[in-house]
């Protein structure tokens, strides 16, 4: 394989090997830090980072206020001071070597005022900022307030030229670099448009090259480009270095550093990715953010499925094919099905999914009681962890208010997200994960249950493997 060349990397030069954020504790300051010491880039996740307490104890994140707004500003203030806690251990463990990143999404609840929390006290510490999930259009000028670089994250050439016309001109000497993550095979939420099939994955070289000729056409010929998103061998993507086509490259790792010694996922966790087969991972739409997403097909999203599957629309008086009567609630109200669709939501009632909810979308959905109890009960401690929620129709505005009704056919994002990350029930939580993870049980680095600290993990890449 090619010999991997340095790139320049917020103002350092460094290994092209980037470690992915992944958000609440996945990637925390151990895990980048030593990321970092190994020569690369180590990113931290800034959304919702755990803190810890004088003698170095986590601090559970419990919220006492009464309502949304007011868990909303408890949540603020535990995602500032895990944001710092993350960045000085992160400080702590690069040695002085690589850089440290953090990143956050932009559609998570309150990014502005948590970026200037965090960012405000770890000068120094932190080197730039990457960030996508939505349009991070003030990105750009937050960062350049603080003096560090910004990375926006996109999957297409057409969203870089919007962010480049509306913002990021006024501070191109800034822009460390782009992420672009491939929409199909990357974990977590995908930035698939509308006009994309997500069935149907479009090569990414084309895609980058098209990126580059948009930087390229700004000016920023010499800006690196994270590919980010079904990394997993560098002897697969050869034919990517030294690419006149494509200028600097960097490649983004979001799944293999799962498995090393410093990642703080659980034993159970990491004992499950060696025993994923291909096809284990599925893109699913039922994240309250609206994005698709990128997850082990598990007890939680099969849970999902059948809620979306045991689903009819209804009218609240007959019209057309509904004209079937069905008592809905405690109180018995008729809403009206066609024949044929009252015959399956009496047949899901007699199986026990005896409880219609309704959607935004004028339909039921037929759940058990105690899956009706803790879907409510969810919605109702709702923290405002998104700037807009599908799930508890909380949003960062005037009313706080999606002006939708709350949608069950989704889940509460952060709930589950801090289960996972903080106890061993993989069963029945959401477990992001990018499309290559089954290859953990394939590659022989991993045989006889070796699991590697992440300084092993960088020299094995290195080698192209």
């Amino acid at each position: 394989m090619k010999s991997l060349r340095p790139v320049t990397i917020s103002g350092l030069e460094v290994l092209p090997l980037v470690e992915g954020g992944k958000g609440i504790s996945v990637s925390n300051g151990e895990s980048s830090g030593a990321w970092a010491a190994a020569g690369g880039v180590g990113t931290f996740s800034a959304v919702n980072a755990d803190a810890l307490d004088a003698q170095g104890r986590l601090i559970p994140i419990v919220y006492h206020g009464k309502t949304r707004r007011e868990r909303h500003e408890e949540l603020i203030q535990f995602a500032i001071q895990g944001g710092i806690t993350q960045a000085r251990i992160a400080h702590e463990q690069s040695n002085g070597m690589g850089r440290i990143h953090m990143n956050v999404l932009w559609e998570m609840g309150a990014v502005e005022p948590i970026l200037h929390g965090v960012l405000s006290q770890v000068k120094g510490l932190v080197h730039g900022v990457t960030c996508g999930a939505g349009m991070p259009y003030k990105l750009a000028e937050i960062c350049v307030h603080y003096g560090v670089h910004y990375y926006p994250i996109v999957s297409s050439a057409r969203a870089f030229r919007i962010l480049w016309r509306r913002a990021y001109h006024k501070f191109s000497e800034s822009l460390g670099g782009v992420v672009y993550e491939d929409p199909w095979l990357a974990g977590g939420h995908n930035g698939l448009s509308n006009s994309e099939d997500p069935l149907v994955p479009q090569s990414p070289l084309p895609r980058v090259i098209e990126l580059r000729q948009a930087m390229r056409e700004c000016g920023l010929d010499n800006v690196p480009i994270f590919m980010a998103g079904g990394v997993w061998a560098l002897n697969e993507w050869e034919d990517w270095l030294d690419n006149p086509d494509l200028g600097p490259i960097a490649f983004q790792f979001g799944t293999r550093p799962l498995l090393t010694q410093e990642s703080p996922i659980s034993a159970k966790w990491k004992a499950k990715l060696v025993n994923l087969k291909e096809g284990d991972i599925k893109l699913n739409r039922f994240s309250p953010t609206g994005f698709y997403s990128s997850a082990v097909q598990n007890d939680f999203l099969k849970d999902l499925e059948g809620r979306s599957q045991r689903q009819v629309a209804y009218s609240i008086t007959p019209v057309g094919e509904h004209t079937a009567p069905f008592a809905v609630g405690a109180r018995g109200r008729l809403v009206y099905l066609t024949e044929h669709e009252r015959e399956w939501a009496q047949n899901w009632v007699n199986q026990g999914f005896t409880e219609a909810m309704r959607t935004p979308d004028s339909t039921l959905i037929f759940v058990t009681p105690a899956n009706e109890n803790e879907i409510l009960s969810d919605q109702i401690n709702c923290m405002g962890c998104l700037s807009a929620c599908a799930f508890s129709n909380w949003a960062q505005n005037e009313h706080h208010s999606t002006g939708r009704k709350a949608d069950p056919r989704s889940f509460c994002i952060q709930k589950t997200l801090q289960a996972i990350s903080h106890g061993d029930d993989i069963d029945n939580q959401l477990m992001f994960a990018g499309h290559q993870a089954y290859r953990f049980g394939q590659d022989p680095f991993y045989a006889n249950g070796f699991v590697p600290t992440v300084k092993q993990l960088v020299e094995r890449l290195q080698t192209g493997l």
